[in-house]
């Protein structure tokens, strides 16, 4: 940490963290991926978030959860990774649809598939009203951050589940796609939002069936 003289709080030494965050990802990754190819995603991944994010301190956390996910997904593309199915979201911010899909896919899996979402153009941060919106059905999304697609990402997908994208989401030979037409949540009310969140919710559960995965009891 390093001191802010012109407002006397601590801010984050980028470098340290970053450094940091490439030794624990290389445990975690180690024998399957090289140093060299952690530090690479790690450094693309901050590139990704330095400019834009609302809150500078949080990037390196968020650097680090996307280059995690990006490099397990690596491991998927190159067979080295289980083989849990994996379902991809996708909508233009990546700050609303996406993120309560995700949201329900987690909750409602249980562990037992993997979910990611991304946005064609994302946002600076995720809809405070979804957020409310899922917190009335106890799951919550506040951590979660708005994330671009990456090709390995979309490349270890089973399914890619995409929300208003159109041309500008990826397309990728043998994939299974499907294309939700949902109400974009984004300046709408937390009344209008309900009826979207309880949809999104309806596919979620669909999808998971067709994917063989139990849901909970209600």
């Amino acid at each position: 940490m390093a001191e802010d003289t012109s407002s006397g709080r601590l801010v984050v030494d980028i470098e340290h963290t970053l450094d940091v965050a490439a030794q624990r990802l290389s445990r975690e990754f180690r024998g399957v991926l090289s140093e060299e190819t952690v530090r690479r995603f790690l450094d693309s991944s901050f590139e990704q978030f330095a400019s834009t994010a609302s809150i500078p301190d949080y990037v390196p956390l968020m650097t680090e959860r996307f280059a995690r996910q990006r490099l397990y997904a690596l491991t998927k593309v190159e067979g080295a990774a289980g083989g849990q199915p994996v379902v991809l979201f996708l909508c233009v911010h990546n700050a609303g649809r996406s993120q309560m899909a995700l949201g329900f896919f987690e909750h409602l899996a249980g562990g037992q598939a993997v979910a990611w979402s991304g946005g064609s153009e994302p946002g600076s941060a995720v809809n405070p009203v979804a957020i409310e919106a899922m917190a009335e059905r106890g799951i919550d999304i506040s951590r979660e951050f708005p994330k671009p697609w990456t090709d390995e990402v979309v490349r270890a997908a089973d399914v890619v589940v995409t929300m208003g994208c159109g041309d500008a989401c990826p397309v990728f030979p043998g994939k299974r796609y499907e294309d939700w037409e949902l109400a974009d949540p984004a300046g709408q009310d937390l009344a209008a939002i309900r009826p979207i969140r309880d949809e999104v919710e309806r596919r979620v559960r669909d999808l998971l069936t067709s994917l063989a995965v139990p849901l909970p009891l209600p």
